[in-house]
């Protein structure tokens, strides 16, 4: 198979775009360390605490979309809804990778494949399918892509200081939610996925491209493993997503970013 045959595998190394990111934006004072949290309601609830303040603000067509910086157990950190799906959110991670932050851990749910994962049950990824599109933009085409090793390890020592039981593995990234069909599913569980999202993927091939460290926690939401979806009410759980988001700017703060 000749590899133009699909544009989506015509993999391009040349480091210069014509919209470089760098080129757009300059770097501004801004924390290095970033969370990227898909809780709207936790960052709403920080914002009206009184503990976030706008220090740069991003955008698409859907309106602005804010970067925020806070203070956590005594130091900086960046902050910001990365939006949804692979293309929003590796753009947006581009772009604050242009502003200065250099680590970021995302924090997020996911989809089940597996029944006996319970709603809020921590999964680390350690690997992504790369069933989107963003990936193969950044990195040649493969199966998959992998986040950065010391992030998966901070997550780790982080979860494990905190005794939150957790499970290491794969997530399933894909563009199109509504067209994970049981035959599909049933595929990528065979292969050892936990988990499916739309953003790992694009993330952890952002990072690779940029030399950056990343890294994710998702936790158990709506159950795709049986005959029919079950939402499990998994955006309610308020208290789960706001200890998530917190277990995340933890992790993020024991990254390394002197010499990247």
């Amino acid at each position: 198979m000749d590899n133009h045959d699909f544009p989506i595998l015509e993999y391009d190394p040349g480091r210069d775009a014509m919209i470089e990111p760098s080129r757009v934006l300059s770097p501004i004072d801004i924390p290095r360390h970033c969370v990227l949290c898909f809780f709207q309601d936790v960052i709403t609830s920080l914002r009206e605490a009184g503990q976030l303040r706008v220090v740069h603000m991003l955008g698409s067509e859907m309106g602005p979309n804010p970067v925020y910086e806070m203070e956590f157990d005594g130091r900086r950190l960046a902050l910001m809804h990365p939006g949804l799906g692979a293309p929003l959110a590796g753009g947006f991670t581009d772009e604050l990778i242009a502003l200065g932050c250099r680590a970021f851990i995302v924090c997020g749910g996911a989809g089940v494949l597996a029944r006996d994962l319970v709603v809020g049950h921590v999964v680390v990824p350690d690997s992504a399918v790369r069933d989107e599109g963003t990936s193969y933009h950044y990195l040649p085409p493969a199966r998959e892509v992998s986040p950065s090793p010391e992030a998966v390890a901070a997550i780790e020592a982080t979860l494990q200081r905190h005794h939150v039981p957790y499970l290491v593995g794969k997530t399933w990234t894909t563009d199109g939610f509504y067209r994970e069909t049981a035959a599909r599913v049933a595929r990528r569980r065979a292969e050892g996925c936990l988990t499916v999202e739309m953003e790992a993927a694009a993330f952890f091939a952002v990072g690779q491209f940029r030399d950056v460290v990343v890294g994710q926690l998702l936790y158990c939401g709506d159950d795709l493993s049986g005959d029919v979806w079950n939402e499990r009410d998994w955006r309610d759980r308020g208290a789960i997503r706001e200890g998530l988001f917190r277990l995340a700017a933890e992790a993020c703060l024991q990254l390394p970013t002197d010499s990247i």
